[in-house]
């Protein structure tokens, strides 16, 4: 019989709980499986019996667990199963691999800059030419308008070259929603911003690059334009033959990317009021203008057209209401004097009148509107780009209201049903279904639970936390670190064209494949996914958009956990 090890391939964290999976593929006589823990030099340093628990109804293997979190010691380790001939690869336990992952996850995002140079300097074997600088972009034929439009800057939203503003919108708030939580971390940093783009000093650097491409995407009249695109898809080809090939355009002009834009750029400006106020103050002035857009354009639909590009249609926008509104209320409210309904001279609004007047004026109606908003959109287990809610609760719980205690107790009770469901399920997942960017949930999962750690303090949200986290670095079914270069056994071929046509061996580092997705939208590209059960839907190769795609909303909920795990841990 043959025995097989699921275990966090990275490591573990030195305080954290330390657990892993031996699994059976057929049911098992005997109650527990001895393990022993190895140091570098093969002593053994621990040893106990792994426990049975259950069959796994998604992957069918019989599971026990094994505890070794007594392994408190910094150092290399190995699980070995003496009676199975089985053992591990060596991992670490260690808190500088949680630092690691984090800085290489915030680095994915520099390597998915568009428009500019990446040098040798600072990209190493990743470097690149500029390409797709698109600032003098025509409109989509299907918009019937005229004229040309700055567009340059941005990051390209997954495997593809598009650039856009949902998705972008709730990738870049998750990311700020770290910043605001560990402003003094030496990852977020606080440096003046390079103008140049060179060089990824910080996360506020990185996430400010994100910003100025949205602030040029916004029109004249406060609308924010939906997305760049190309006119049809591009092949796995570099971002220099993807210009020399076709054009690119201007597509869209949308109520829900104009809600996306207001709800991420009023919170940047909390988020950059210290380090750079004139840019702060733009970024508010910005969101208020395509505020007021939203309001009177409350149903301008997405653009149809996916051609060359991601759909990214949502027909529901309470929640990216809910999300602008909250997030305008605390910078309006931290901004001004709230108690008068007035925005005092001297602040952020000084000097523009027409500002000062809306903004007032919007700060009474945003008041009158939160309590229904509440009522019906309560916090959900994750955030994803189809239901936003969780970053206007998160932008009541963090600002001094009447609503604070309700926001903050309204993501403990989340947190709770997730903790529920994850004691259900023998690889404590609290997803009950793998759907195309699985990943992304799980890390959304795990921030929510950091979130409820982060107010209440109980270690129990923490410790659940890091158990999702540990999944997607390898404690799952197909034994896949799904961070690019995290392990000997993460993705080598994701579909990600630039890491397909640059010439390098190794993909791009840092960036966070969908992993398991049990609906295998790509069958017909024929790729080898692991097995039949559902649990094992996953195929390592490059036709596999729908297990193996990487996108900067399943990266930003990782990197924002990994932030908030590392000054967690005690």
């Amino acid at each position: 019989m043959d025995a097989k090890l699921h275990y966090c391939l990275p490591g573990y964290a030195l305080s954290s709980s330390k657990t892993f999976l031996i699994a059976f593929d057929e049911a098992t006589s005997f109650a527990e499986v001895k393990f022993k823990i190895l140091d570098a030099s093969s002593k053994c340093v621990f040893e106990d019996a792994a426990k049975k628990i259950c069959r796994c109804d998604y992957t069918g293997e019989f599971l026990f667990r094994g505890d070794f979190s007594a392994v408190t010691a910094p150092g290399l380790y190995r699980i070995v199963l003496e009676d199975f001939n089985v053992t591990s690869h060596v991992f670490d336990i260690s808190n500088e691999w949680l630092a690691r992952e984090a800085k290489a996850n915030i680095k994915s995002f520099y390597y998915q800059r568009s428009g500019v140079e990446l040098p040798a300097e600072f990209a190493g074997a990743w470097a690149r030419p500029a390409a797709h600088l698109d600032d003098k972009l025509e409109f989509h034929p299907t918009m019937n308008r005229s004229g040309i439009w700055n567009a340059h800057g941005g990051w390209y939203d997954a495997g593809d070259y598009g650039k856009y503003i949902v998705n972008g919108g709730v990738s870049v708030a998750t990311l700020m929603l770290a910043c605001e939580l560990r402003k003094k971390s030496e990852f977020v940093g606080g440096a003046s911003f390079k103008e140049s783009f060179e060089q990824p000093v910080s996360l506020l650097d990185e996430i400010r690059f994100e910003l100025e491409f949205f602030l040029r995407m916004q029109d004249d009249d406060g609308g924010v334009f939906f997305k760049v695109t190309p006119y049809r898809w591009d092949g796995f080809v570099t971002p220099a033959e993807s210009d020399a090939s076709q054009k690119r355009y201007i597509l869209g002009k949308s109520t829900s990317s104009t809600l996306n834009f207001a709800g991420a750029l009023a919170q940047a400006h909390r988020v950059y009021a210290d380090v750079d106020a004139e840019f702060a103050t733009k970024c508010l002035k910005a969101s208020i203008r395509a505020y007021l857009w939203a309001e009177q354009n409350p149903e301008v639909d997405w653009p149809h057209n996916t051609e060359g590009s991601g759909g990214y249609g949502d027909p529901d926008l309470g929640d990216d209401f809910f999300w602008a509104r909250a997030m305008l209320y605390r910078a309006l409210v931290e901004t001004g004097d709230a108690a008068e309904n007035a925005i005092a001279d001297g602040n952020a609004f000084a000097g523009d009148n027409a500002v000062k007047e809306n903004a007032a004026e919007l700060l009474k109606r945003i008041e009158a509107q939160l309590p229904a908003d509440m009522e019906a959109l309560l916090p959900t287990y994750g955030l994803q780009w189809r239901s936003t809610q969780n970053l206007a609760w998160f932008a009541l719980a963090t600002m001094d209201c009447k609503w604070t205690e309700k926001a903050r107790m309204a993501f403990k009770y989340t947190a709770e049903e997730i903790l529920k469901l994850q004691n259900e399920d023998p690889y404590s997942l609290s997803i009950r279904k793998f759907i195309w960017g699985s990943n992304g949930d799980i890390a959304n999962h795990a921030l929510t639970l950091y979130l409820a750690y982060e107010w209440f303090g109980d270690a129990k949200y923490r410790i659940a936390a890091m158990e999702q986290i540990e999944f997607i670095y390898g404690r799952n079914p197909v034994d896949v670190s799904f961070v690019t270069g995290s392990s000997w056994n993460s993705p080598k071929f994701p579909h990600h064209r630039i890491s397909h046509s640059d010439g390098v061996v190794e993909p791009v580092p840092g960036l966070v494949v969908g992993g398991i997705n049990v609906d295998r939208q790509d069958t017909h590209r024929n790729p080898h996914y692991f097995g039949n059960a559902p649990g094992l839907s996953y195929a390592d190769e490059q036709c596999s958009f729908a297990s193996n795609e990487v996108a900067i909303n399943w990266s930003a909920p990782l990197t924002a956990a990994l932030l908030l795990s590392i000054s967690s841990l005690p």
